[in-house]
């Protein structure tokens, strides 16, 4: 070190030095240790030990230096493993604490090839999920972080994909990784090939297609058919057939849901028998287009919902519509914003008087009218386990609302009915007002922009206030009493 004493090195005697030798030298003597010429020593000499002690040099090269600043050869092991686990991946192997402080430190910029099916760690997913999306509503995935990400990343894909661009495998290499992590696919945009074709199609058309709907362009999209048949735990799809934020770009073809779409989605849901929830909206899907997606969901082991709103299903979509509620579980139907008359209605009122399944039925901006409204009220005076019922803005006016009004006075399941936005009008209400006064089970009666007068919505208000805390009292004491006993009144009898 610069600055320091080398003192020179003497002789140390070692240890086995007999006893009569002579005192050490001293510091003066030792200073006076030289080089000194060579001298030729007799044999007798020789034999003679020497008076000379070695010294050792000590150098301290750093002053700070401490034992306990060293790292732990486990911390090392961890920094290693964490710095190589693209290239060696080491998790299992390791204690319940060192797995922990890997997953802590490990990048969430890592290949899925490497953590997708090693790495359960919800910490690690999450923390994934927030690096890649700003807002992250976890409950909508059941909960789970590692869920999340691969449905977000499977949908990110599907809404980019060009057909004739894109490379397949782009997706379906993904499958062996997220296959058992996706239950939900929602996809609110599918993207045309980026030249649009002219030329019409050169297949026959079907017996459901017209001869202008042969004319449309072959402008398919994505077939989800090989994709959906390896999710072997999807529970639900909700598309919708369009472009967003297509600018000056835009095209009424852009939002073209073709045949070969639709009859390549309906054999994907059919063989599907996990699917629970269908929704495909927004997609201009006619009546035909309907019958052919409803057909293939006819028997249907595991369906439960079905959303085609805001399309342009007419009467004979609403019939087929009917059939499936013949023919399947359902318990959610929404058909809300499309163009299904009172023929449609009447329809699907005749298989809502006989199922017992429905729950949940919205008909919401229709054009029903009284003649659909009428069937539909006359169908709930048998049906004894329809809920919710949405019938707003479909032209109804006072014949609905008489009928509806014996309804009430008899259902006892119906918790929630809209009639809002039609021409109830003011003895419709009051009719509406007479039913509720009977009724112990309604929850919810939306009647605004329907001409009722306020003094009626007002006191039907009222008797939906009794009929909510009278139902929480039930859900707190189940012994509870909504009303006195009349003796006299069969209706009423004590069993």
């Amino acid at each position: 070190m610069q600055g320091t004493l080398t003192p020179p090195l003497v002789s140390v005697p070692s240890q086995s030095t007999s006893s009569n030798q002579g005192p050490p030298p001293t510091a003066s003597q030792i200073s006076n240790v030289g080089p000194q010429p060579s001298k030729t020593l007799s044999p007798s000499a020789k034999s003679k030990p020497t008076n000379v002690r070695h010294m050792r040099r000590i150098i301290a090269e750093d002053a700070e230096w401490s034992l306990a600043i060293v790292p732990l050869l486990t911390e090392l092991c961890i920094q290693h493993i964490i710095k190589n686990f693209e290239k060696n991946p080491i998790l299992k192997q390791l204690l319940p604490e060192h797995q922990q402080k890997v997953l802590n430190h490990l990048s969430p910029d890592l290949p899925l090839a490497v953590t997708a099916n090693l790495i359960e760690d919800e910490n690690y997913w999450r923390r994934c999920c927030t690096k890649r999306w700003p807002v992250c509503h976890v409950s909508k995935h059941g909960g789970s972080w590692k869920h999340m990400f691969f449905e977000r990343h499977l949908e990110n894909l599907l809404k980019h994909f060009i057909p004739g661009t894109t490379d397949p495998s782009v997706i379906l290499d993904l499958l062996p990784l997220c296959r058992n992590y996706v239950r939900r696919i929602r996809v609110d945009q599918f993207l045309p090939p980026v030249q649009l074709p002219t030329s019409p199609l050169t297949r026959e058309p079907s017996e459901s297609e017209s001869e202008v709907d042969s004319e449309e362009p072959t402008m398919d999209h994505y077939q989800l058919g090989d994709l959906v048949a390896g999710l072997i735990h999807l529970e639900e799809l909700d598309l919708v057939y369009g472009v967003k934020d297509c600018g000056m770009n835009f095209e009424w073809n852009l939002f073209l849901f073709t045949y070969r779409d639709c009859h390549s989605l309906a054999a994907t849901i059919k063989a599907c028998h996990t699917l629970k929830i269908f929704r495909l909206t927004r997609s201009k899907v006619d009546d035909e287009k309907a019958r052919i997606l409803i057909r293939s969901l006819l028997d249907h082991p595991a369906l439960r919902e079905l959303d085609l709103s805001h399309n342009l299903i007419g009467d004979r979509g609403a019939r087929a519509a009917a059939k499936l509620l013949s023919h399947s579980r359902l318990r959610v139907l929404n058909l809300a914003n499309n163009q299904v008359r009172g023929p449609g209605a009447q329809s699907l009122a005749h298989a809502l008087a006989h199922n017992t399944n429905l729950i949940s039925l919205n008909l919401r901006l229709n054009c029903l009218e009284d003649e659909g409204g009428q069937a539909l009220a006359h169908a709930l005076q048998t049906n004894k386990c329809l809920t919710t019922l949405n019938l707003g803005g479909n032209e109804l006016s006072e014949p609905t609302a008489t009928l509806l009004a014996q309804v009430l006075a008899i259902n006892t399941t119906l918790t929630s009915i809209n009639l809002s936005c039609n021409h109830i009008g003011l003895d419709g209400g009051k009719q509406l007002l007479e039913g509720m006064s009977d009724n112990k089970t309604l929850l919810e009666f939306d009647l605004r922009l329907s001409d009722v007068a306020q003094e009626s919505e007002y006191l039907i208000g009222q008797a939906l206030c009794a009929n909510r805390e009278a139902a929480r009292q039930r859900t707190l004491n189940p012994g509870y009493l909504t009303s006195p006993i009349i003796a006299n009144d069969p209706d009423h009898s004590v069993e």
